[in-house]
């Protein structure tokens, strides 16, 4: 064969793998998603579901949310909800008091885009009144604080405002993320933070985590 024909099929050889790779990549790539700390696999919350503790939740007596200090200073100016929306955001631009004054944000729960800071609440996976129900009403102010800013665990993500307030302070019993494709994640994130922070779950609560890792 011609060296002029063998460089040409090189060459296309090379154009279509380089093809091949953009289009991979463009498949692969997800928007603007959340970078929530990865939960634990579905078998490892099943394990942690079986091991925490079954009882009917207590009441909201004596509840406030300011007995769980937020948002707190992360680092510099910026607090708690101002590095998780730069954390949850892609292209976010901040200014010097730290909050975001441009960039896009994908809400896991709904699937809608954002592009405005205000549209979006930074939901507590585990709401702070559910966790008052589930033993936090008997912590200490310093152990309150640390689970209201728990940026190690999946606690806290950025989401659309409307949907996070029509969560509330419900459990899965009663409310999972109207995106179904996500509540596989949720319920796991759910259950590693119940988990580590020692908080317990009532019968319907569990019932319906369980009904979620099944099929997961």
């Amino acid at each position: 064969m011609p060296v002029g024909m063998i460089y040409a099929r090189r060459l296309a050889v090379l154009a279509t793998s380089a093809a091949l790779t953009v289009t991979g990549l463009l498949a692969t790539a997800p928007a603007a998603q959340a970078a929530m700390p990865t939960p634990v696999s579905a078998a490892t919350a099943r394990t942690y579901l079986a091991a925490l503790t079954v009882k009917a939740a207590g009441s909201t007596t004596g509840y406030s949310r300011d007995l769980f200090p937020h948002w707190i200073t992360q680092s510099g100016t910026c607090n708690t909800r101002e590095t998780v929306l730069k954390r949850d955001g892609v292209n976010v631009v901040t200014d010097s008091n730290c909050a975001a004054i441009s960039g896009s944000w994908y809400s896991e729960y709904d699937g809608a885009t954002w592009t405005a800071a205000s549209d979006l609440d930074i939901d507590h996976m585990v709401p702070l009144a559910e966790a008052w129900r589930s033993g936090a009403n008997s912590w200490t102010t310093a152990q309150r604080q640390a689970f209201a800013n728990d940026l190690t665990r999946p606690q806290l993500i950025a989401v659309t405002d409307n949907v996070n307030q029509a969560k509330s302070d419900q459990d899965p019993a009663t409310w999972l993320p109207p995106r179904t494709a996500y509540r596989c994640t949720y319920v796991r994130a759910w259950v590693q933070v119940k988990y580590y922070w020692n908080l317990s779950v009532d019968s319907a609560e569990k019932s319906a985590l369980q009904s979620v890792l099944n099929g997961c």
